[in-house]
C-alpha cells in the first residue's frame, strides 16, 4: 500500500513509505524493545524473544481466525509469550545457568512451538486488526491506504513513557532497578530477586507476544514461518542503543522502522540498483551499533549493573 502511495505521487513517496514503515514496521520493535528493557533492568537478559514473537504472531493470528476476534488473538498473544516468559524466568535463575543458554533453548523452543502448532494456519486468512485512517484529508487512495495505522501502535507509544515512571516514580519500579543495579543491596532490603526478576521476564515476554501480533495481524499481515525476520534478537541491540531508557527505545524503534522500510520505498521508484543491501538496513544498522557500543574499557552507560551476571 505504501508503495502504491509513493508511485502516484513520485518522489515525495519515499518519504511518504518511510514514514508509513517506520510507524507500521516500528510496531513490533516497540513492543519487543520494551519488554526486553523491562527484562534487562531487572539484570536478566532475554535472547530468547526471537521464539516469543514466533509464538506470539502464530497464537494471534491462529486465535483470530478461530474466534474472528483478533483483539482475542492479541491477548491470547500475549498471554503466550508471558507463559514462555515463565519457563525462561524459572530457568534463567536455577544455579549456573548461563543467560544466553537459556535464549538460544527458547528460541528454539518458541519456534518449534509456533512451526508445529502453526502449520494449520499458513494458507487462511484471519480476520486483522481495525486501523487508524490518518489519510482521511487526501482524496489520492493509494495516500490513504498508506496512512493507516494500527491501536496497537498508539497502545506503545503510551505504554514508553508510562513505563519510563514507572522505573523513576513508583517502589516497583525502584525494586527492579535495585535488582538489577544491586543485587546484594536489593537483597538487603528485603526484595525477593527471584520473585522480581520473574515478574519483569513474564510482564517483557507479554510484551514482545504483543508485538507479535503486529506481525500477523497487521503488517505483514499474515502467518508465515519466517514473519519475524530476526525482529527479536535485533531488539536487544535496539535496547542497548537505547541505553535501557524506555523513551529511547521508542526512538530506536521508529529509526529501525524507517530503516526496514528505506527498501521497498526506494524500489517502488525504481530504484533497483542495491536493492538487497537497503533491504537489510535494519540488520546493517544493528551490527553497527554492537561495534560502537563495545567496550572492554567501561561500562556501558546506563547498563544495569548486574546485567549478564549470574547474581
Amino acid at each position: 500500500m505504501a508503495a502504491e502511495a509513493t508511485q502516484a505521487i513520485g518522489w515525495w513517496g519515499v518519504l511518504l513509505a518511510i514514514a508509513a514503515g517506520t510507524m507500521r514496521g516500528g510496531t513490533p520493535f516497540l513492543f519487543v524493545s520494551l519488554g526486553e528493557c523491562l527484562t534487562e533492568k531487572s539484570g536478566k537478559i532475554n535472547l530468547g524473544l526471537e521464539g516469543t514473537l514466533l509464538t506470539g504472531a502464530m497464537t494471534a493470528y491462529g486465535v483470530s481466525y478461530l474466534t474472528g476476534s483478533p483483539w482475542l488473538g492479541v491477548i491470547a498473544a500475549g498471554i503466550a509469550g508471558a507463559l514462555l516468559g515463565v519457563i525462561h524466568g524459572w530457568l534463567s535463575q536455577q544455579p549456573r545457568v548461563n543467560d544466553v543458554a537459556v535464549g538460544i533453548a527458547m528460541i528454539i523452543f518458541g519456534s518449534g512451538i509456533a512451526f508445529f502448532f502453526g502449520k494449520p494456519f499458513i494458507q487462511p486468512k484471519a480476520p486483522q486488526l481495525p486501523t487508524i485512517d490518518l489519510g482521511n484529508w487526501s482524496d489520492i487512495p493509494a495516500l490513504q491506504a498508506a496512512l493507516q495505522i494500527t491501536p496497537l501502535f498508539l497502545l506503545g507509544l503510551a505504554i514508553a513513557p508510562v513505563m519510563n515512571w514507572f522505573f523513576r516514580s513508583t517502589r516497583w519500579g525502584l525494586f527492579v532497578r535495585a535488582v538489577g543495579d544491586s543485587p546484594e543491596a536489593a537483597r538487603a532490603m528485603g526484595v525477593s530477586i527471584f520473585k522480581v526478576r520473574m515478574l519483569s521476564i513474564i510482564a517483557g515476554s507479554f510484551l514482545a507476544g504483543i508485538g507479535g501480533a503486529s506481525l500477523s495481524l497487521y503488517y505483514p499481515g499474515l502467518w508465515t514461518e519466517r514473519i519475524s525476520s530476526g525482529q527479536g534478537l535485533m531488539a536487544v541491540a535496539l535496547v542497548i542503543f537505547a541505553r535501557w531508557n524506555p523513551i529511547q527505545c521508542l526512538w530506536a524503534s521508529l529509526l529501525f522502522g524507517g530503516a526496514q522500510a528505506l527498501g521497498p520505498a526506494l524500489q517502488s521508484v525504481g530504484i533497483k540498483e542495491g536493492y538487497y543491501l537497503f533491504n537489510a538496513a535494519p540488520y546493517i544498522l544493528t551490527l553497527f551499533i554492537m561495534i560502537f557500543t563495545c567496550s572492554s574499557k567501561k561500562m556501558i552507560s546506563g547498563a544495569p549493573g548486574a546485567l549478564g551476571t549470574s547474581s
